[in-house]
């Protein structure tokens, strides 16, 4: 379950945080706002001048800076001055992403084409890769390594960093891409997973990345790594330039609640588009495509609009979340408690869509058992707890439905036991306080009744 932060307000300089207190921010404005990036691709010497072009043509920092790894025996030399310059943009105010473009296991250098692009390796090369002990997969051990120091700087300075490691991986113009399944490009995220952090970086909040190539949006599936491997789920939609429909439900599907991003675009979204797809928690427009994909108009309108953040309209969580979510990849399950002594339950122990949720006298039942988990979702019965048809206003009921990814049925924990619906952006609430069994659960605006607080299971 995710922890949230404060309300959006301007930024000053930013402290040391954590990856629960950035993903329950994410969490925070999903539904509502959204975060303006831009990346800022190589030279590695240069890391911010994409950034300074956003800046000049909007008078806006762009909330979230996008930096690169490095691929060239130039650029990798120059790691530090990229780090660097991390670690301002974060004082400032603004979110920390790495991408990295990496050379083939087997290269320690390289250019884009023949090393990266169109450097495919063979399905003996890829089995021997994703195989321990092998010389490949040694190898490319070795090279992961090289990047250890630097988000271990990170870690030091208390900065969490959004890597999108292996992206676009539903594709094959890199030689990481293009093999779905449990072997294929999925398998490699999870060894970068579990190799960086067995060396203690646990600041890292991963993002994976897939690309809207044609009719493509039914196969995403096969390139997730699994929930526990993954913290934000984004898209790079070059393909239609805009999410088409399709591919913005199937990423909203494969993330089981998650925040989504746009990790890569060429034309800004436009306010009404964001607007229409309002999970999206961030968009980073890619390096030099800021100037040849977009209008100034286009990039002044989107940067204005009141759903955009950039640098100085929020603040970045600082600290550690009060309580610790679920360490990755595990839920909590077990009663939750509210006013009176009462238990959330689900009346009749109904798993039907629709079914009431209601205040009813403790019993160890089913229909008491709930799941909280890393998904932000609350689950009984093989079902998600859900605002009645997506409903934002004071009063409206909730209920059990199927799990399907929405806004409705995302939930965030707060330290003094308020439970916040982001989409909404109001609170489970017991109407009246009454403590009579059956009473029907709602949303409310936030305040200090006792019977908006909550007790999960630990």
């Amino acid at each position: 379950m995710a922890w949230l932060a404060t309300t959006p307000s301007p930024a000053s300089a930013t402290g040391a945080s954590s990856p629960g207190a950035v993903i329950s921010y994410l969490h925070q404005i999903s539904g509502n706002h959204v975060i303006s990036g831009v990346h800022n691709k190589e030279p590695l010497s240069n890391p911010a001048q994409y950034t300074a072009q956003a800046h000049s043509i909007t008078g806006k920092w762009p909330g979230l800076w996008g930096g690169e790894l490095g691929f060239t025996a130039t650029d990798i030399a120059s790691r530090q001055t990229m780090i660097n310059q991390a670690k301002t943009e974060w004082a400032n105010g603004s979110l920390v992403n790495l991408t990295w473009h990496m050379c083939r296991p087997d290269v320690a250098s390289c250019a884009f084409d023949g090393g990266i692009n169109g450097a495919k390796l063979s399905d003996a090369e890829w089995q021997q890769l994703i195989t321990d002990g092998t010389t490949l997969n040694t190898d490319y051990k070795a090279k992961l390594q090289t990047a250890v120091p630097y988000f271990q700087q990170l870690k030091d300075a208390g900065i969490p960093v959004l890597f999108r490691p292996l992206h676009e991986m539903n594709e094959g113009w890199a030689w990481w891409g293009g093999r779905p399944g449990p072997t294929g490009s999925a398998k490699l995220y999870q060894i970068t997973h579990d190799y960086l952090e067995a060396q203690g970086l646990t600041n890292i909040i991963w993002v994976w990345n897939v690309k809207d190539v044609s009719g493509g949006a039914s196969s995403v599936a096969g390139y997730y790594p699994g929930d526990s491997y993954v913290d934000v789920a984004s898209l790079d939609p070059w393909v239609n330039g805009w999410p088409s429909g399709d591919w913005y439900q199937a990423i909203v599907n494969v993330a089981h609640g998650k925040p989504v991003s746009l990790a890569e675009v060429g034309t800004v979204p436009t306010p009404a588009q964001l607007a229409s797809q309002p999970l999206w928690t961030w968009f980073m427009i890619w390096a030099d495509y800021i100037t040849s994909s977009n209008t100034t108009s286009g990039l002044q309108a989107t940067f204005n609009s009141a759903r955009v953040l950039s640098q100085g309209q929020f603040t970045v969580p600082t600290g550690t979340p009060p309580t610790s979510p679920p360490p990755s990849g595990r839920s909590h399950t077990g009663v939750i408690t509210g006013v009176g002594g009462k238990c959330v339950d689900v009346a009749a122990a109904s798993s039907a869509n629709g079914a009431a949720v209601q205040l009813y006298d403790c019993n160890g039942t089913a229909a008491q058992s709930w799941t909280v988990g890393t998904d932000g979702t609350v689950r009984a019965l093989g079902k998600c707890l859900d605002v009645t048809g997506q409903g934002t206003a004071n009063g409206t009921l909730v209920q059990l439905w199927d799990c399907n990814g929405s806004g409705a049925q995302q939930w965030t924990s707060e330290s003094d036991g308020h439970l916040r619906n982001p989409q909404s952006g109001r609170y489970l609430d017991v109407p009246g306080g009454s403590t009579a069994n059956g009473t029907r659960l709602q949303i409310w605006d936030r305040n200090t009744n006792p019977w908006q607080t909550w007790h999960l299971p630990s």
